[in-house]
């Protein structure tokens, strides 16, 4: 909506050619435009677009009209740039006006300052005739001002505790393989006796007796080295299948070994791999890159053979060794429970290791007691998540500067969340440019919701509702509402019992013209010093008082 003011004006009729003095006596027939009629603070800065139109045959030929734009508030002034006008015969380089009139827009800038929440902005002009000057005989009222809604914004941040990585369940395994002679899929007795095989079934049986530990099925899987025939290779690696779960059956006897399945891999290149890049054989890398060159099963050995010298380590060392079958019997080994790490936090804590402790951390409300935990992960581990922890602790409690300090000790400066923690105290200290560069290095999810409270900051009331959906951030339903979106605002707004919300629920009815609900809403802000303060002055309220 434009607000229309009578600023000045002159009809030729009124005026005589060298009576300039009349421009100001009749400073009551011009119009001016203001958009927006009610003044925005955004970013820290007030911008408005003011439109002035001088009817035609109003200005002396000869005339200067400066126009100063000025701030007016809690009983200070703050001028800003000037605006002149010259008539058609003055050879400066101001904006000229001829006889025939003139509609023109210019832009007002302020910073803000404290106060002018409560302001108006006021012309005061002065016409300018040769060595004379008359000044308007008063301040002409423009605009008033101004809306500081999106101081609304918290700066608090969004940030989490780094996770723990701690397993309720974790997955073990007991192995043992049998080997083959080339080309060969009988399985020799001295395999099945071997000291390898009386380990696994010692495994197995410890398993068996463990109360913790669960066994939740074997797999038998069987390979052949890659020499020789593709063709004749998958056959050898399922006839080694075959034969393999013979032996295993021999082997298994008295054992619990769970459901038992079978598999047969074909040629072993995944183990040639492993083996060609765990040993110390000359030009491994040329090998290794052979495998990584070609996918083709033949080219592989047709390339490596070719390499004469290397082949026949390969032949020796590597080669027997694929031709196997695995018995890999998976168990599944419970952890300890929250009950039991609680117990073991405050009876033997020296036994529990980082991932435990730091599971711990999360079990208990004592702020203390949590503090002490994290405190033992960084005494035994040197634990980087638990220092960022105790940070965001101490975040938590307004200790920035402790907080600060925390962060300094994390040898990690590539940890997840890091920066975005170091962008949240940017921002709470209200560096919004060494935040924003601080959050752009942070793939954490907190770093696109905080993004979302800069752009708030900085006036992008577009970007920050993008960013902002769906986070149930606090500064969500004040990007929708500083966007136009007061449906989405009210709808995430309706349930909730805090004072900020109630005051945004008030912005939102005076906005929609709802008075007695405004009213309503502000009656429920009785415990914030800083709301009551701020609905005092706030304009979005004027029209509801």
């Amino acid at each position: 909506m434009k607000k229309v003011l009578v600023f000045a004006v002159a009809l030729l009729a009124l005026v005589s050619c060298n009576k300039a003095a009349k421009m100001a006596e009749l400073a009551d027939l011009v119009k001016i435009e203001c958009n927006p009629e009610v003044l925005e603070v955004a970013g820290g800065n007030i911008d408005a677009d003011v439109t002035v139109t001088f009817p035609e045959k109003y200005f002396h030929k000869k005339a200067i009209l400066e126009v100063v734009p000025v701030m007016k508030f809690d009983g200070q002034e703050v001028a800003g740039e000037p605006f002149i006008y010259q008539g058609e015969k003055v050879t400066d380089n101001y904006k000229t006006v001829g006889t025939d009139g003139a509609s023109i827009t210019e832009h007002v800038h302020f910073p803000y300052v404290k106060g002018m929440e409560k302001s108006e902005l006021v012309g005061r002009a002065t016409v300018k005739y040769k060595k004379k000057s008359w000044a308007f005989p008063e301040d002409v009222k423009i605009a008033d001002g101004a809306n500081t809604t999106y101081m609304l914004a918290r700066k608090s941040g969004a940030y989490a505790a780094a996770a723990d990585n701690y397993q309720d369940v974790i997955p073990e395994e007991v192995e043992a393989q049998i080997l083959y002679l080339i080309n060969s899929a009988n399985v020799r007795s001295s395999q099945l006796s071997s000291e390898a095989m009386k380990e696994y079934k010692t495994g197995v049986k410890d398993v068996m007796n463990d109360s913790r530990r669960t066994i939740t099925g074997t797999d038998i899987i069987a390979y052949a080295s890659p020499d020789g025939p593709q063709r004749r290779n998958e056959k050898l690696s399922a006839e080694r299948e075959a034969s393999a779960k013979k032996a295993f059956n021999q082997v298994s006897k008295k054992l619990q070994t769970g459901r038992v399945s079978t598999q047969s891999i074909g040629e072993d290149w995944e183990g040639f791999q492993e083996l060609v890049n765990n040993s110390n054989i000359e030009d491994k890398d040329l090998i290794l890159r052979v495998l990584s060159m070609y996918s083709d099963p033949d080219v592989r050995e047709r390339e490596i053979k070719n390499m004469s010298s290397i082949y026949g380590t390969l032949a020796k060392d590597v080669l027997p060794e694929l031709r196997r079958a695995r018995f890999v019997t998976n168990v599944e080994f419970q952890n300890y429970t929250a009950e039991e790490l609680k117990a073991l936090v405050e009876e033997n804590i020296d036994v529990l290791d980082e991932e435990a402790l730091l599971r711990s951390a999360t079990l208990t409300d004592d702020e203390a007691a949590k503090m002490d935990i994290y405190k033992q992960a960084i005494k035994k581990y040197d634990s980087d998540r638990a220092k960022f922890n105790i940070a965001c602790m101490l975040m938590d409690e307004g200790k920035d500067e402790q907080a600060e300090a925390q962060l300094k000790k994390i040898s990690d400066k590539d940890m997840e969340g890091l920066n975005n923690l170091r962008g949240v105290l940017a921002l709470r200290d209200g560096d919004l440019r060494k935040a924003a560069e601080f959050f752009a290095k942070d793939e954490a999810a907190a770093a696109k919701v905080n993004k979302g409270t800069l752009d708030i900051l900085n006036g992008d009331y577009a970007a920050a509702a993008k960013k902002l959906a769906g986070t149930g951030d606090v500064n969500e339903p004040l990007a929708y509402i500083l966007n136009g979106d007061l449906a989405k605002a009210a709808q995430l707004l309706k349930d909730d019992k805090s004072e900020l919300a109630a005051y945004e629920r008030a912005i939102i009815a005076a906005r929609q013209g709802k008075a007695a609900a405004a009213k309503a809403e502000l009656a429920k802000i009785k415990q914030s010093a800083e709301l009551l303060k701020k609905a005092a002055d706030d304009i979005e309220f004027a029209k509801i008082k």
